[in-house]
């Protein structure tokens, strides 16, 4: 493998650290890529060993790289981040990082809602909502599983929405104008299900968000989240 670190400035070890990111986020490097290992590094770039050891090491804590002893250094799992507080566009925050984002629609339709569904949308019970899963990816790799519920009194034409096209979170967003916002953050094991839209190893736990938003004087949607845990944080930061 040829490294061409001509264009890159800072010292050495920042030019080898930014050229490895600039791999990883332009999408050239996916996750499990093995990398040379340091004597390859070394050997090539005429850096010193402890030149290359710093930019690898320094990169595998900020979560670049994975460091396998006796096996050689990768590409690490996709480490993705969602704000907490606010209500993003999923497909947008997938783009700000240079990254393809996708969509697979496995519901979009009306249905029942069950007892604890009709309770968080607080609709009577044997009610009927719009409801849509959709598994959104980051470089084909699945990230978020969204279970939603939507109140047709509200949304009306949510089932008619292509989500192919836009997220149910950009289009609630134009048609239905947030008035209040309620985030409840849990640690699950996942169900054999969310398991296998996420493509969670075995014991592998979720992060998951539970969100309700109203609009109109009504609750508009509820929504469930599912993230994996070794892939996807919430973080954000605000001033009281």
């Amino acid at each position: 493998m040829t490294f061409t670190l001509e264009t890159e400035v800072g010292p050495k070890y920042q030019k080898l650290k930014s050229f490895i990111v600039n791999r990883i986020e332009d999408g050239d490097w996916l996750p499990a890529h093995q990398l040379p290992s340091e004597h390859e590094l070394v050997r090539d770039l005429k850096f010193s060993r402890m030149t290359v050891n710093r930019a690898l090491r320094e990169l595998a804590a900020e979560g670049y790289l994975q460091r396998v002893p006796g096996v050689g250094t990768f590409v690490a799992e996709l480490q993705s981040s969602g704000h907490f507080l606010e209500i993003h566009n999923i497909a947008d925050e997938v783009r700000d990082r240079r990254h393809e984002y996708s969509a697979d629609i496995i519901i979009n339709g009306r249905s029942k809602l069950s007892t604890e569904n009709a309770n968080r949308l607080q609709l009577s019970q044997g009610s009927e909502a719009f409801h849509s899963t959709i598994v959104h990816m980051e470089n084909h790799i699945p990230i978020q599983v969204e279970d939603r519920h939507v109140n047709p009194a509200v949304v009306p034409d949510y089932g008619l929405v292509d989500f192919t096209l836009t997220t149910p979170a950009e289009y609630l967003l134009k048609v239905a104008p947030l008035q209040e916002v309620e985030h409840t953050v849990q640690a699950r094991m996942p169900t054999s299900r969310i398991k296998k839209l996420l493509h969670l190893k075995e014991n592998e736990p979720c992060l998951v968000l539970l969100r309700r938003t109203w609009s109109q004087g009504k609750i508009a949607s509820i929504a469930t989240l599912y993230h994996p845990g070794d892939r996807y944080e919430l973080s954000d930061h605000f001033k009281a």
